[in-house]
C-alpha cells in the first residue's frame, strides 16, 4: 500500500516540508555516501541511535557486528544521537520511502502551522519517537536510523486535521497493481494499526529489524501535539482553500 497522492491543496510553498527533505537526502550524500559500505556502516555507527548505550545496559566498549566485515563499537551515552539519528537511513529503498510518505503528507500538516511551528514540531516527534524505541527495547545494542518516527508524527497529525481527505493509493493485490482512493483516516488508521501489531513481539523479546514503537510514539506525539502546533487562522485559510478547489 503506497500513497500516491491526496486530493488536498495546500495554501502555498511547502518551505519547510522541502527543507527537511533536502537535509535528509543532503545527508544521505555528504555522511552516507549514496549508500556505499564504508560511509554507510560509519554513518549508522557513530550517528544512529542505539538504546542499551544510551541507557548503559551494553558495556562500552562491546562490538556490535553489523554484518560480515562492519561493526560498531558501543561508547559514551549521547542523547544527542536521538536528534542525528532522524537524519540517517538504512538503504535506498528506506529513504526514498521515508522521503516519499513525507511529501504527501507533510505539505498540508505545514499548512496548518507554518513553517517554524512545522520544524519545532517535526522534530519532537522525531525525538518522543526515539524515546518510545529506547523504552520499548532497553537493552538493544542494534543502531536505530530513519525519519519515520518523524514522519510518523505528521501522519498522525494529517490524520487529526484531513480525517475525510482522499488519498490514492497503489495495492498489490496478488501478482496485480490497482488504484484506489480511500479518505486519509482509513489509510492512516490502518498504517498505525500495522505498526502497533508489528511491535507486540518485540515487547515479547522479539527482536526484529524495524522500530515498529518509534513509528506508534511518534504518530502518537502527532496526534498529541497537533493542538498546541496547529494555528486557527491557516487551519481555516486551508478550509476555504479546499472549499473554493471542490466547489
Amino acid at each position: 500500500m503506497i500513497p500516491l497522492r491526496d486530493d488536498n491543496p495546500t495554501l502555498g510553498a511547502s518551505l519547510a516540508t522541502f527543507a527537511i527533505i533536502g537535509l535528509n537526502a543532503l545527508a544521505w550524500v555528504l555522511l552516507q555516501g549514496l549508500g556505499g559500505e564504508a560511509a554507510l556502516a560509519r554513518s549508522v555507527c557513530e550517528l544512529g541511535a542505539i538504546p542499551g548505550e544510551l541507557l548503559g545496559r551494553v558495556p562500552m566498549g562491546t562490538v556490535i557486528p553489523l554484518g560480515p566485515r562492519t561493526a560498531c563499537v558501543i561508547g559514551e551515552p549521547h542523547w544527542s544521537l536521538l536528534l542525528t539519528s532522524m537524519f540517517m537511513h538504512g538503504g535506498w529503498f528506506h529513504i526514498l520511502g521515508n522521503l516519499w510518505f513525507l511529501f504527501v503528507f507533510g505539505d498540508n500538516v505545514e499548512d496548518a502551522m507554518g513553517p517554524a511551528r512545522f520544524v519545532v514540531f517535526y522534530l519532537l516527534c522525531g525525538l518522543a519517537a526515539g524515546l518510545a524505541h529506547v523504552v520499548s527495547d532497553p537493552a538493544s545494542a542494534v543502531p536505530t536510523v530513519g525519519a519515520s518516527g518523524a514522519i510518523g508524527g505528521v501522519m498522525g497529525a494529517y490524520a487529526v486535521l484531513y480525517p475525510r481527505a482522499p488519498v490514492h493509493l497503489l495495492v498489490l493485490l496478488g501478482f496485480i497493481f490497482t488504484r484506489v482512493v480511500v479518505p486519509a483516516y482509513l489509510m492512516l488508521g490502518y498504517w498505525f494499526l500495522l505498526q502497533v501489531l508489528g511491535g507486540i513481539p518485540m515487547l515479547a523479546g522479539a527482536g526484529g529489524g524495524v522500530a515498529f514503537w518509534a513509528h506508534v510514539g511518534g504518530f502518537a506525539a502527532g496526534v498529541a501535539l497537533i493542538p498546541l502546533f496547529r494555528d486557527p487562522a491557516r487551519v481555516e485559510a486551508h478550509r476555504l482553500r479546499v472549499a473554493r478547489h471542490f466547489r
